[in-house]
């Protein structure tokens, strides 16, 4: 069934720190044990390794938002290091042991099972069409093991939404490195201060404002106009909508209680950030 907007932008909040502690050190060591140079090594061959042996403008293509020649640092390299295989049993495996370790007690709590259930049965229930990364996940087996499988549900909803952010994106006319600059003005920063866009070459960096600008969405300091505010609003309103088909299966007493049981995992989370 159809859920409200309110609680589609919820379930948003609380997967995303349950599926992102694949980025955290506990699988990081696990990359750099494999032969992994670096931590983006792991991130790439961890993130891509569902579409197999593909080739870096692939990759590049269905991440979206990395600056050419990002991926190419890495992908194929390091597939002369391990295998798409190897590398998603290790991701698994680590991930798994970085939330239980981060959740503490909450892992063993006798609600995690029923938790854990409700987000796998959301988790393959969206359609794949254009959703590359999604169904590469959705060919994955889901892990038997609660917290396992509680880690392997966010992450196929978020890459799911991810899917659907970029095809909202792209129906919008905003490129990978136009989004994160977007991103930077919506949290009160310029492109140059952001974490994701800093590193560019300040020419390279700079272009992309003017493009921007050019468009009506930057203004001459380098901040937000109203067209590009709104762009963003509407970019992120049909991001949601397009998310919202993973949680149709779940009733509504269902959802409210994977909201109630994820609230205290996702908190638990956000207080080690």
């Amino acid at each position: 069934m159809p859920h409200a907007h309110a609680k589609v932008r919820r379930m948003v909040e609380l997967v995303e720190p349950i599926a992102t502690v694949t980025f955290s050190e506990v699988p990081n060591e696990a990359f750099l044990a494999l032969g992994m140079r670096d931590y983006w090594d792991g991130y790439f061959a961890g993130r891509a390794a569902p579409l197999g042996m593909a080739p870096a403008e692939v990759v590049h293509a269905v991440f979206y938002n990395f600056a050419d020649g990002e991926v190419a640092r890495h992908i194929p390299w390091v597939w002369g290091k391990t295998t798409p295989q190897e590398v998603i049993a290790v991701r698994e495996q680590s991930s798994a042991a970085a939330l239980r370790q981060m959740t503490g007690e909450l892992a063993d709590s006798p609600g995690l099972v029923r938790v854990a259930d409700l987000a796998a049965r959301a988790s393959v229930s969206a359609p794949t069409e254009g959703r590359a990364l999604y169904a590469g996940l959705r060919a994955l087996d889901m892990p038997e093991e609660p917290v396992a499988r509680l880690w392997h549900a966010a992450t196929l909803l978020r890459e799911h939404r991810g899917d659907g952010h970029n095809a909202a994106l792209l129906a919008h006319g905003i490129g990978g490195t136009e989004a994160h600059v977007l991103l930077a003005l919506s949290l009160g920063m310029r492109a140059e201060q952001f974490g994701r866009t800093h590193h560019l070459p300040r020419a390279r960096l700079a272009a992309v404002v003017d493009g921007l600008r050019g468009r009506g969405l930057v203004d001459a300091a380098g901040g937000f106009t109203d067209a590009g505010r709104e762009t963003r609003e509407r970019i992120e309103a049909l991001t949601d909508e397009l998310a919202a088909p993973a949680y149709d299966v779940l009733t509504g007493d269902e959802l409210d209680e994977l909201v109630a049981g994820l609230e205290p995992i996702a908190t638990a989370l956000q207080a080690i950030d």
